[in-house]
């Protein structure tokens, strides 16, 4: 099932719709995946059972994708792509770390900064902007200290997340041995559609699925890699997680960037001329195979307010 979140131009309704034979079809009486999560729910396609489907939106009706999530949890992004990791430690001269092969690493982002396809604001002071080309999982269930094998079930749906990254402010940041901070504050962008696990399963591998992952900037390839590379699976990361702590119904899990799925590896392991950073105006398209493709358009930041006088 692919589920994703809509605006209808004409009234301002917004829905959750599912991809149907006739159409989009709303989902009764619920506008994001999260209301139909609620509380809990093992899987999507049972929850859209239970309420039933609208009659298909008219062919001639305008509409805007959103962010599925219409609220979210808690937002834990990882770092579970061995290429991109092992890349940005060469460029600083650094071996792998042996305790990355057992710590699934992650950090805690902004939940309130979650959106769909359309305009993203660039960090503000940034003068180099990146996207970070990654996969996202909502979970519908919830637990505390599980194991893989119990956090498998609790994914109801997988997402393309782009993860957007103000690179001059976070190495600041950074250097005072804190996590990205406002670097990583401003935007992260998911959807548009929400698939549900069992309509991968014929592509599945041992850490992830045998799915092809691209990003462009003004139509030009950037990124290409796949899902299949990750070493941590969604599940290790659930249950690294739940250690000693509450995961819930409607929490966002981002896996981290793929190999070649940034800037600002693409910039140091080539040339900053062949791929800059982004400015206003770029449109920046994610894609992931079966997943669907996020546009987004990279617009001016806010300007920089001083918190304290001279500063």
């Amino acid at each position: 099932m692919k589920l994703a979140r809509v605006r209808v131009v004409e009234d301002g309704a917004e829905h959750l719709v599912v991809a149907h034979d006739d159409g989009l079809r709303p989902v009764r009486g619920v506008r994001g995946v999260r209301s139909l999560i609620g509380d809990g729910c093992e899987s999507l396609a049972g929850a859209v059972s239970e309420r039933g489907l609208d009659e298909p939106l008219g062919e001639q009706a305008e509409i805007e994708f959103l962010s599925p999530l219409e609220s979210t949890g808690a937002f834990r992004d990882f770092y579970a792509f061995e290429q991109h990791v092992k890349a940005g430690r060469a460029w600083r001269g650094l071996e792998m770390d042996p305790d990355w092969y057992r710590l699934p690493v992650f950090y805690f982002s902004n939940p309130y900064a979650i959106q769909g396809p359309g305009d993203v604001h660039m960090t503000p002071g940034s003068e180099q902007f990146d996207f970070e080309l990654e996969v996202g999982a909502i979970l519908g269930g919830g637990g505390r200290d599980l194991t893989s094998s119990e956090a498998a079930p609790l994914i109801v749906g997988y997402t393309v997340l782009n993860d957007w990254s103000g690179r001059d402010v976070q190495k600041r940041e950074m250097g005072l041995s804190m996590g990205p901070v406002k670097g990583k504050d401003t935007a992260t962008s998911i959807g548009p559609w929400v698939v549900t696990p069992d309509e991968l399963a014929d592509r599945a591998t041992a850490t992830g699925f045998d799915l092809r992952m691209t990003c462009t900037v003004n139509g030009r390839r950037y990124s290409d890699a796949s899902w299949s590379d990750v070493y941590w699976s969604f599940p290790e990361m659930v249950a690294y997680a739940s250690r000693g702590a509450d995961v819930r119904p409607g929490d966002l899990f981002g896996s981290g960037t793929c190999g070649t799925g940034c800037i600002n590896e693409l910039s140091r392991t080539h040339s900053a001329e062949e791929f800059p950073f982004l400015r206003p105006g770029d449109v920046v398209e994610a894609e992931i195979e079966r997943l669907g493709a996020l546009r987004n358009v990279i617009v001016e930041g806010s300007p920089v307010l001083p918190v304290r006088a001279g500063l």
